[in-house]
């Protein structure tokens, strides 16, 4: 019998909140209904959630950081204190740094430059943040579970079964809504469709 995921006042640990699966507007509301700070990606929201159930509230910033530009930057430079961006200054600075003709910053460095600012890390330096784009560093790591309903409509549609019905969005979407509120790993499979056919019926061909 499927397990219903509980409402947030309901459960009592991250361990029992991070089972269930939480849309990024969830998480947003939760935090906003705490007083806690509700803007950021879902792994920022995440964070604040595991934090409050700690006994830490990290509350929304009202105080924008002062930034301190400096001239010569270099591997001990704080990223809050040379006016850090992802823009062509810095680009071509990791370019030189590194020597490569084209600099790509990656996915975990921008989730690191998010978390930086969010915790106003004043020691975190651009060297932290190359350790960060070789991948010797565990500080943030960027959170493919914001990807999970694409896959997972993208792996139903490979499905030949899905061809029997008549609308696979919908049919999809219902599927995902049970797996998503359950303890079960996030993931399409064909038993899925006989778990669950009562709540399909309609949609067939």
């Amino acid at each position: 019998m499927k397990e219903c995921r509980p409402k947030f006042d309901e459960i009592t640990s991250f361990d029992e909140f991070k089972k269930y699966y939480w849309y990024r507007d969830e998480l947003s509301q939760i935090c906003k209904s705490l007083g806690l700070e509700y803007r950021g990606i879902k792994q920022e929201l995440n964070h604040i959630i595991e934090q409050y159930f700690k006994g830490n509230l990290i509350k929304k910033s009202s105080i924008k950081n002062r930034k301190k530009q400096v001239e010569n930057i270099t591997l001990d430079t704080p990223l809050l204190e040379c006016n850090f961006s992802f823009n062509t200054k810095f680009r071509e600075y990791f370019s030189d740094l590194i020597g490569v003709s084209r600099f790509k910053f990656n996915a975990d460095m921008a989730t690191a430059w998010r978390k930086v600012k969010s915790e106003k890390n004043i020691s975190f330096t651009i060297g932290d943040l190359l350790k960060v784009y070789y991948g010797e560093s565990d500080y943030a790591k960027y959170d493919n579970s914001a990807c999970q309903w694409n896959q997972f409509f993208k792996d139903f549609c490979a499905d030949e079964c899905s061809g029997n019905y008549s609308n696979k969005l919908k049919v999809a979407s219902i599927i995902w809504k049970e797996v998503r509120d359950s303890k079960n790993e996030k993931i399409y499979s064909k038993d899925l469709l006989s778990e669950y056919a009562y709540k399909l019926e309609a949609y067939r061909k």
